[in-house]
């Protein structure tokens, strides 16, 4: 950590309030950052034996997110909060290729999972063979691709340097002007890194859609309105559109601002335009995890396990300290497993508890009853014009992963 006095960045140029509020976002955002990824990191983990190769992107996502905030938001915090940059050159830039390497593997993995996600759902025949050894060549060239960028400006391929707003570094978007290697830089950094980027994932799910689209209402002709769409359906058009929206509201802004910066005139560009810009970058993230922990099935049930079993242990603990609360805490259990596996039409009554928990050892005479029982889901499987409707058990381990 060097002088403030020794470095190039001296005082931010925007106000001493917006600075405080940056300070402040990114404050919460780290902290939150850290808790999402943290907790799917952990989730994946727990079911690590379970692990389907589409999901690696998923961890790989998770992974590039924890490192952009525990490497930029403790150098961004202090410094947005004293209204100036607090370390020296060297830091500037480790920061600028942090920022850059994180960033551009987060938009390459959210790339390649999109065109993984169109492979499986549109041309099965082949997705059903994606494997863990292509998941990892991919993982593998997802850093390669951003790693390449992110060297750049250290070999004289473009140039990092302070952002405009003061507090932090990044690319120097003005440099075209100057230099024929910067302008190529940033040309080739805009194309590969967000105009290609953008077109897959939004071409990947919007033939997603269409597929599913097309599916439903093949279905729809033979079977009863109440069957018309299917949990896969559903699923994958939520994952679809929270993707697309989270993905052009975090990179949209910087990208255009940058671009701005770039290509026109630089000093017309208001600092507060680039700190707003960061902002909306830096929140990708913080919705990365929660897209995926509360849209993947899979995951949110055995995050609902672990959540459970850890009150489960909680209770248990504060019930051997205080005996007095040990009937209340026993009766706190059994209303609470009535009220989840309590069934009616083969759904649960309360909705807003997991029947997917484990039930609790000291409730007697239910759990025999409850654990052999497992509402039915069908899968409808379309060949042609015809189809039939099987049990998701019946079916193979890929087509079950696929239709959960």
């Amino acid at each position: 950590m060097g002088n403030a006095s020794e470095t190039f960045l001296l005082v931010s140029r925007i106000s001493k309030d917006n600075d405080f509020l940056m300070g402040t976002i990114y404050t919460i955002f780290g902290v939150l950052s850290v808790l999402g990824n943290g907790i799917l990191l952990l989730v994946v983990y727990r079911k690590k034996s379970s692990l389907k190769p589409a999901e690696f992107f998923v961890v790989n996502l998770a992974i590039s997110d924890l490192g952009m905030t525990i490497t930029l938001f403790p150098l961004a915090i202090p410094s947005a909060y004293t209204h100036m940059w607090l370390f020296n050159h060297t830091a500037c830039i480790v920061y600028a290729f942090c920022g850059v390497l994180f960033g551009l593997c987060s938009l390459t993995n959210l790339t390649v999972l999109s065109c993984v996600c169109w492979l499986k759902v549109c041309w099965p025949n082949y997705g059903n063979k994606f494997s863990y050894c292509h998941a990892g060549l991919l993982v593998a060239g997802v850093w390669c691709y951003a790693g390449v960028f992110a060297v750049g400006p250290l070999s004289g391929w473009g140039e990092y340097g302070p952002e405009p707003y003061g507090t932090a570094c990044c690319i120097k978007w003005d440099t075209p002007s100057q230099s024929s290697a910067a302008m190529s830089y940033i040309i080739c950094l805009f194309f590969f890194c967000y105009i290609i980027p953008c077109t897959v994932i939004f071409m990947s799910y919007t033939f997603i859609l269409l597929t599913v689209r097309g599916s439903r209402q093949a279905v729809q002709q033979h079977m009863s309105p109440q069957n018309k769409i299917t949990n896969a359906h559903a699923l994958i058009v939520k994952l679809s559109v929270a993707v697309c929206i989270g993905f052009l509201t975090a990179w949209s802004p910087y990208a255009i601002v940058a671009m701005w910066a770039a290509f026109g005139d630089s000093a017309t560009v208001p600092p507060m335009a680039f700190a707003l810009a960061a902002v909306f970058a830096k929140s990708s993230t913080l919705y990365n995890p929660i897209i995926y922990l509360f849209f993947k099935p899979n995951f949110r049930k055995s995050l609902c396990r672990d959540v459970a079993q850890c009150r489960r242990t909680l209770c248990g603990c504060l019930c051997q300290h205080s005996p007095t609360q040990k009937g209340t805490c026993g009766q706190s259990h059994e209303k609470e497993e009535c009220n989840s596996t309590r069934l009616s039409n083969g759904l649960p009554e309360n909705h807003r508890t997991c029947r997917h928990c484990p039930c609790p050892e000291g409730v007697a005479g239910t759990r025999e009853n409850v654990t052999g029982y497992s509402p039915r889901q069908t899968a409808r499987i379309l060949q042609g014009s015809q189809h039939s409707e099987v049990a998701v058990s019946q079916l193979s381990n890929e087509l079950q992963s696929d239709f959960l």
